[in-house]
């Protein structure tokens, strides 16, 4: 019999999960640089879903309700531990709705 794994594989993005705690702070230190990248700033900025990349470091693709109907995605980077798992936004996709897959950008 087969076995399934459903680990990630490093380089590979990982399935589309509903967004918890830690990436919610993720987007709480990053908003400041959205908003900068964006030219505008938001009231409402709630982590929906995400979905991750291992490279050398970790990519979070983010998507983030700014609005009542309103979405972007976030590629945000996380530094590894011996660079002290710093948070730099890499790029920004506005004009996103609710049903908009998360894809690597």
């Amino acid at each position: 019999m087969a076995q399934t794994y459903t680990s990630q594989l490093c380089g590979g993005t990982g399935h589309v999960k509903l967004a918890n705690a830690e990436v919610q702070k993720i987007c709480d230190e990053i908003k400041p640089q959205v908003e900068e990248k964006a030219g505008k700033k938001f009231h409402v900025f709630k982590a929906t879903a995400f979905s991750t990349q291992t490279v050398a470091g970790k990519n979070y693709f983010i998507k983030v309700q700014v609005g009542e109907n309103e979405y972007m995605h976030l590629r945000v980077f996380r530094s590894l531990p011996s660079d002290g798992y710093k948070l730099s936004l890499h790029s920004i996709q506005t004009s996103k709705t609710s049903q908009d897959p998360i894809e690597y950008f």
